[in-house]
């Protein structure tokens, strides 16, 4: 069952991976908040439609809360992170996801954190930044504050999620986050960008695509995978989404890969496949046995005579 569950996870963040490529061919330019909207709210009122249940209790706030850290929060910074920092510092930032989810992990799941997690962390920020910084990165203030912002707003929706759990089926539940993602984006999108221009049969395309399999799909397999795997495990997955843009980069765009790249892409998956796996058991210490007082052959202890005491 967990192999199969981390490969329907992995479609996610490998979904996710092609968006640069189809936002970069298919959409129109200058229009990033209008592709998050149109990504997120259509689909939201889909499967809200389709599931027919609606929030109770105490689920009317926390659902905007997920819908807002995984999705209207999250997409609006990675917006002004696009803006202001080139895509490779981007994608460094984000590959720290897993980090902060293993830090929240420990703060609200009671998960303590494991050295074997932390190195592979590391590891998968270091494959990262070799596959995708270049030497002419510039370092924008604004833009790295967004970007860790928009990283630590996901990994708090994964661990959120992790922690409230669902209370309704899968597709009812991943509509609510979606919608309420989408309303957050929408009087965003209008402040910022305007209505929406006409849209060519190419850009519908892509904007079925974003929507349909990169957010109603891989959303709902995303939010399964966060309920049957560990958090930390899930946002390790979150790795491939760097390693299939850099892929489809080279397959499709007639990107080069240097060596250098090759190398991230391998740490990459190193630490990807490590964040899956158990932490390596350590064996018991051996106990010092304990020492026991010589018996006699009865059985009873030996006793040391009473200092003074005669045997008259």
């Amino acid at each position: 069952m967990r192999p199969a569950t981390i490969l329907s996870t992995a479609f996610a963040p490998a979904v996710w991976g092609t968006t640069y490529l189809v936002t970069t061919e298919l959409l129109p330019p200058g229009r990033p908040l209008l592709a998050a909207t149109v990504r997120a709210l259509p689909a939201g009122i889909a499967l809200v439609a389709i599931g027919r249940r609606l929030p109770s209790g105490a689920w009317w706030w926390r659902a905007p809360v997920l819908g807002i850290l995984n999705i209207g929060a999250f997409f609006a910074l990675l917006f002004v992170t696009a803006y202001r920092l080139p895509g490779g510092v981007a994608a460094t930032l984000g590959a720290a996801q897993p980090l902060i989810v293993i830090a929240l992990s420990a703060a609200v799941l009671r998960q303590r954190p494991t050295a074997w997690r932390l190195s592979a962390g590391a590891v998968g920020v270091l494959g990262v930044a070799l596959m995708v910084l270049t030497a002419q990165a510039r370092l924008d203030p604004v833009g790295l504050v967004a970007g860790l912002l928009g990283t630590a707003s996901m990994a708090a929706g994964t661990v959120l999620t992790k922690r409230w759990g669902r209370p309704v089926p899968l597709l009812a539940f991943t509509g609510w986050q979606l919608l309420a993602g989408g309303l957050t984006l929408l009087p965003l999108t209008l402040l910022v960008e305007g209505p929406p221009p006409a849209l060519p049969t190419r850009a519908l395309l892509g904007y079925a695509w974003l929507s349909v399999i990169g957010c109603a799909l891989a959303y709902a397999l995303w939010f399964r995978g966060i309920e049957r795997l560990a958090a930390p495990a899930v946002s390790f997955l979150g790795l491939l989404s760097p390693v299939v843009a850099t892929l489809a980069g080279w397959a499709i765009a007639h990107q080069s890969l240097t060596p250098l790249q090759l190398t991230g892409l391998t740490l990459a998956l190193t630490a990807l496949t490590a964040g899956q796996l158990p932490p390596p058991h350590r064996p018991p210490r051996p106990r010092r046995p304990r020492r026991t007082r010589p018996r006699d052959p009865v059985g009873a202890p030996l006793t040391a005579p009473v200092r003074g005491a005669g045997w008259g």
